[in-house]
Order: C-alpha cells, then structure tokens, then sequence
C-alpha cells in the first residue's frame, strides 16, 4: 500500500534527480529484505540532504532519527514527520554560556577537580549535567557540586589544547550541556524495531564537511543491544552505509550510495549488555568499534583535503591493464589508495613519489589542464583545429539554444546563492567541527529552490497567460487546462536546459587541450608535461605493483576489475526523472552522448599495457548510454576487485623544483584521435610519438 512516505520519497527522489548528474546505488542486494534493521550512514556530509539520497537508494522505509531542533523548523519538520522521523534532544543544541570562567588547580595530582572563577555551578549545573571546553576541546560529565565555584567530573581532560586552557592561571570559559532523559526516544526506536522496521542513523551526530569520520557516538550500540535485550526474539542486523560524494554541494555533482555487508549482533554481547555497569559499557563499545570497522569499509577517509586530491592524482596516474572505469568502482579504488598509503607512507619511495605527484599538479594548474586532458593536446594540428572550430560552432549554438531557459532561471540561481552562502556562514560560526561549513549548502540550495521555483514558475505562467489573452492568441488557448500546460512548459523548458548545460560545460571544457594543441609556443612545454606524465605513470605504477603484494596476497596487476561483476538491479523503487519524461533521458543518453565523457571527477584517462607490441595505449572511459540514473542500477560488493592501489602523496614535503620529476624517455604511444573530452567523435587510431 502507498504511503505518505512513498509519496515523499519519491517527490524527493525527483529532486534529487535534477541536483545531482548521477547517484549510483553499490550493493544494495545486501540490505536484508525483512525483519528489524539499522542503517548506520557516514559521513554526514550533506545535511539533510544525506537522509534523502539514503531513502531513495534502500529497498525499506527508513524511520531516521532527526535532531529534535530540526523538527522545530516549519517545513523541515513538516516533511520529517511525514517521513516517520524520530525527534532526539541533543545537549550541544541546549547548551548555554557558563558564568565565569573554569581552571585546573592541580592538573597532576587532582585532574578530576574544577575550580571556578566568578561561577555559579549550582545554579547552572546539576549531576550528570556536562561542561564544555570552547572550540570542541572536549566535555566532561558532572559527578559532584561542592560548591559554586567547585566540583568533580566523571573524566580528566587529556586534549593537550584543553590542558592548556584549564592550565591557565586566568581560566577559560566554557559552556553548561544539561542532562537528557533519552528515555522516549530509545522507547520509539525500540518499538520500531519490534514491528519489524527500519530505523536511520548517523552515529557520528552532527553533519560536516571533514574528509574522515568523526568519532562515533555509542547510542546506536544502545538501541540495538537494548532492544535485542528486551526482546530476545529479535535479531537486529545494521547495515553500513556509505555516503560517497563528488563535489557533495555542487549542483549537477554525482554521488554513490555503498550498502556493507549486515553486521549480526552475538549472544554473547547481548548478554554481556543485560549485566550492565563494565560489562555493559565493553558489549556497547565492542559494538561500536564494529560498526567504525564496517563504515570505514565503504567509505574513503583521509587525514586532510590535500592528501586526498593527492590520493585522486595517484589514482588517476595509476596504470591498469583496464580502460574503463565506472563511478562506483572509483570509491573502491580510492579506498585502496587510503589503505596502501596509511601502510607505506613512511616508505621513501612513496615520499618521494608524493613530492613528484604533488609538482605534476602543479603543473596542471600551470597549464589549465585536468589530469585526463593531458594525453589529449597531442593530436595532430589538423585534426584539433577541425574538431575545435567543430566543437566551438555546436557550443555556440546550443548557447543560444539554451540561453532562454537561463535567463528564466537566474532569479533562482541568485537567490539560492545568497540564501545559501549565509547559511553556510552561520553554520560555520555555530560549529567547532566544520572546516568551511559546505556541508549545509545543498541542503540550503534544495529547501530555496522548493520554495521559490513554484513561485517563479507561477509567476511566468501568470505572465504568460496575461500574453495569451490580452493579444487573443487562440492557438495557444486550451480553456482550463491554459494554466497547466504554460507552467508544464516553463518546467520541461528549464529541465532541458539543465540537461544541455551539462554536455555543454563538457564540451566547453574539451576546448582547453585542444586549444593548446594549436599554440605554437606551447608545444614544447605541452610535450613535456605528457613526457612527465608519462614516466610518472610508469613509475606509479612499477612502485604499486612491487608494493601491492605485500598488502594484499590476491594482488593482480594485470587489471583493477577483473572479471564480469553482476550489477544486480536495486530493489528500491523507481524515481527517477527520466521515468516520468523519457523525452528527455533520450536526448541527454542518446543525443547528446558525450555528456558524461569529460567529468573530471572521476572520468579520467586510464591506460593500459598493449599486450602485443608492449606499447602503451591511451583509452577514455565512455559513459554507457545503457545505464541511467536511476537508483535501480545497484553494482555488487568489491570482492571483484583483484589488485591493490597505493596512493603516494604526502603534501607536507616537496622537492624545490620541477626538474627533480626524471625526463622520460622517448616512446612510441599507439593512441586514438578521440578525444577523451568528446564522446561523440569517431574514433580513427593513429600512432604518435611522444
């Protein structure tokens, strides 16, 4: 039976569907098909955006758990109730400012005691309640309230930052969380989940736009262990989810949902959960460490934003015997990185690898190039400047084409911009863990655009009709029905223009390196950097296959996927945009072709070894105009991957010059005159020498 919250998810599903270029949903087979389960999702990079992507990729309906001052906002909290949301008090959003200021008086022989100054503990504390130590240097719970400028906490503080603070002579200040009764909602969540339900989760509390996993909070080790407790019939299962993002707040960005394999809760930590006091806390923190092992499984974590564009560079330089590569299957590969980097990273090879990757990108950002369009500005000059004066013509017109739905929709794009970009700031300013506050910005973008794009659009449909009947324009007279189909147009208008701004940006990107290719000046230094590239690769990839097998004892360097992996369909139902106007899938999968050829997020130029003449063969990873967006596409688990990466970046040492990058030698590359950039061209195979 239809519910509201198939309703929802699928209206969601559709906007989704327009945000995002792609969502590619990984293992969803694995979602078990009934009894209780708990989905537990990292990171939290999207805000609100993250339970939706969530809702539309699984097979079950998801009762996620929602901070309780979420639900207090009027259409956000509209809409999570009628998605069966489960409100949650969280101290951090009740905290107040504390009086005075806090020290340590004697930090080695008595840690446990806070001394006050000009504070007034019992007015504002209370046992159990938490202070806080500014800029998330940590909090502790309150045991004992000597007096108003006194008490005992449950747990020293050993952050050296917050040491330092209460060290002190003058203090520091810091902030009263009062203590919750969580009673209510572990009584919902249990009883969810005695019905055979499904409840949602993000353990790492709030949302964030760090590239590793914050620690998880013990709740949902709770939750699952109580109600396996209170019930000893039910077998919970929790699934681990991933939250895989290209760009998570751009729009037109991609996206991959990764489902883990069920993690099964054992008798034994039931039981050890029913004696309480140690025992409890250990079952609850085995637990915990479990489910940080599983999510780490299908997720990429890094320790900063520069090691991982320097994971992503080694990736793409990597040299497989492979010369396709799908989306989910870059999550995995760039998990592989991490793994192998955070084992060899104190190799010298690998240091030394680091510092040459991080100048070669330095040398792109010299050239304005992406990694994929190096290869590319060696075509010859004749076929570069057909297919550039070719590409340059077809832009221009399809600027033209689209320049109506633009300009339609620049009240949109201005006010989501504003609207958004002051969201992020006041999220930033609230918050000790984010690095820039990206994550609120899709969220933002989405609830704008819900609100204003009807308004707009009526607007222009009562423009529209004032047209149609002023000037008696009976043709475009339809009685009633005159409202519906001007507004219908106004959207399928700005739809198609979406989906032609895509292959557009594509096509205008492919302009760069082919540009280059027809500057005289820049041939020297162009060749070069292919030269560079090229025996970078080479060396990537010999120092991978020498260390891949130390990793992993499976290691096949012949390819990163080998064999046929069934992508069996998602189970979830069906909502993509291209379902409800398959006019519109046709033109951007079969028209238009080359829309997905050039993303740099991940459709890179991947080599491989040409096993008859031992020559390197450049190839591009094609989109396949047989998948579409939609969620029914699920790809299986990563046991198909038989070979290993190993990232080689460390951006904290660098050599002081380019030269240090070894010239490499002359060679024969047998390569096609496509262009990575440009699927649609013909392919004619042709020999260059680099």
């Amino acid at each position: 039976m239809i519910t509201p919250y198939d309703i929802l998810v699928f209206f969601f599903s559709v906007i989704l569907d327009q945000f995002f270029r792609e969502i590619k949903s990984r293992g969803s087979h694995k979602i078990p098909t009934e009894g209780p389960v708990i989905f537990v999702a990292a990171p939290h990079a999207n805000q609100f955006v993250d339970p939706l992507v969530l809702m539309r990729n699984a097979s079950r309906r998801i009762s996620f758990l929602i901070a309780e001052k979420s639900m207090k906002r009027k259409y956000i909290g509209l809409f999570a109730r009628a998605l069966n949301a489960i409100p949650v008090a969280r101290p951090q959003d009740l905290a107040k400012q504390g009086i005075g200021k806090i020290c340590l008086n004697d930090r080695k022989n008595d840690p446990l005691r806070i001394t006050g100054i000009g504070t007034e503990f019992t007015k504002q504390l209370e046992i159990g309640s938490q202070i806080s130590l500014p800029n998330d240097r940590g909090s502790s719970e309150v045991v004992k309230i000597i007096s108003d400028t006194e008490l005992m906490i449950k747990k020293e503080f050993k952050d050296l930052r917050a040491l330092e603070m209460l060290s002190n002579p003058e203090g520091t200040s810091f902030k009263c969380l009062p203590h919750i009764d969580q009673s209510q909602v572990y009584d919902a969540v249990f009883k969810t989940l005695n019905a055979g339900n499904c409840i949602g989760i993000f353990p790492e509390g709030g949302s964030h736009d760090r590239t590793e996993i914050l620690p998880l909070k013990a709740g949902v080790t709770i939750m699952a262990l109580g109600a396996m407790a209170a019930n000893p019939k039910l077998d919970v299962k929790i699934v681990p989810c991933g939250l895989n993002y290209f760009h998570a707040h751009s729009f037109r960005s991609r996206a991959v949902v990764e489902f883990g394999s069920p993690i099964s809760i054992t008798n034994g930590l039931v039981e050890k959960y029913r004696k309480g006091g140690t025992d409890k806390r250990e079952a609850c923190g085995k637990l915990l460490d479990i489910i940080y092992t599983a999510l780490r499984s299908v997720t990429v974590n890094t320790p900063d934003y520069e090691t991982l564009m320097a994971i992503q560079a080694a990736r793409r330089l990597y040299r497989p015997e492979h010369h396709k590569i799908e989306l989910s299957d870059v999550i995995e590969l760039n998990r592989r990185f991490v793994d192998g980097y955070m084992k060899f990273k104190d190799d010298p090879r690998v240091q030394e690898m680091n510092n040459k990757i991080m100048i070669y990108n330095q040398l792109l950002i010299y050239h304005g190039l992406r990694d994929h369009q190096v290869n590319r500005t060696g075509l010859g000059r004749g076929r570069a400047l057909a297919l550039f004066v070719y590409r340059f013509l077809l832009l221009t017109v399809w600027v033209v084409i689209g320049s109506p739905g633009f300009i339609l929709n620049i009240p949109l794009i201005t006010i989501t911009r504003i609207i958004s970009a002051k969201k992020q700031k006041e999220a930033l300013k609230g918050s000790t863990v984010k690095i820039a506050g990206r994550d609120v910005l899709a969220t933002w973008k989405l609830l704008v655009a819900l609100v204003v794009t009807p308004i707009l659009y009526g607007f222009y449909t009562f423009i529209m009709l004032l047209i149609i009947y002023n000037y008696d324009l009976k043709r475009l007279q339809f009685g009633w029905w005159t409202p519906i189909i001007v507004y219908l147009m106004f959207y399928l208008v700005s739809n198609f223009t979406v989906h032609l701004a895509d292959s557009g940006f594509d096509v205008y990107r492919s302009l760069r390196p082919l540009f280059l290719s027809l500057l005289p000046r820049s041939q020297s230094s162009i060749q070069n950097l292919r030269a560079a590239r090229e025996q970078l690769s080479h060396d990537l990839t010999n120092l991978i296959n020498e260390l891949g097998p130390k990793m992993y004892p499976n290691f096949d360097n012949s390819r990163i996927v080998k064999g046929f992996r069934d992508r069996s369909p998602s189970p979830s139902r069906p909502s993509s945009i291209g379902r409800l106007f398959p006019l519109t899938d046709w033109l951007d999968d079969k028209v238009f072709d080359w829309s997905r050829a050039d993303d740099s997020d991940y459709d890179d130029v991947f080599f491989f070894l040409d096993q008859q003449n031992k020559n390197v063969v450049g190839r591009t990873s094609g989109y396949n105009s047989s998948k579409t967006r939609s969620r029914a596409n699920s790809t299986g688990s990563s046991d198909g991957f038989n070979s290993s990466n190993l990232t080689f970046t460390e951006v904290n040492k660098r050599p002081a010059s380019v030269k240090s990058i070894p010239k490499a030698p002359k060679v024969q590359i047998n390569d096609y005159d496509e262009d990575s950039g440009y699927h649609g061209d013909k392919e004619i195979e042709s020999k260059k020498s680099v």
